[in-house]
């Protein structure tokens, strides 16, 4: 397992991005669980963001591709509007536990 940061360090409605062995990925929490994925955009392969951290939409309920407007759902990564819909972002598995969150290896 790899830690990733603090459980404070990733508040309710916002994302953080984290680098595992040279590896980019992502952090969601919404409604108190976090959801981890690899920030890469199943359109192109490329990252999702343009500036750090920032992942979701201005209303921060989707997960938002900076690139090409995709959007996706937090909770399970699928893509419901822009050019790779139906298609969705790799998800992988995390435990939060007392000391933070982890990334299962």
């Amino acid at each position: 397992m790899h830690f990733l940061c603090a459980s404070l360090d990733l508040a309710e409605g916002h994302s953080r991005a984290f680098s595992v062995a040279g590896e980019q990925v992502f952090g969601v929490r919404r409604q108190g669980q976090v959801y981890l994925y690899r920030n890469r955009c199943p359109h192109k392969g490329i990252p999702l963001n343009w500036e750090a951290d920032a992942f979701l939409d201005q209303s921060a309920s989707l997960i938002h591709c900076a690139h090409h407007g995709a959007l996706f759902l937090i909770e399970s990564g699928e893509c419901v509007a822009g050019p790779c819909e139906g298609e969705q972002l790799q998800a992988l598995a995390c435990l939060e536990d007392s000391q933070g969150i982890w990334l299962k290896a």
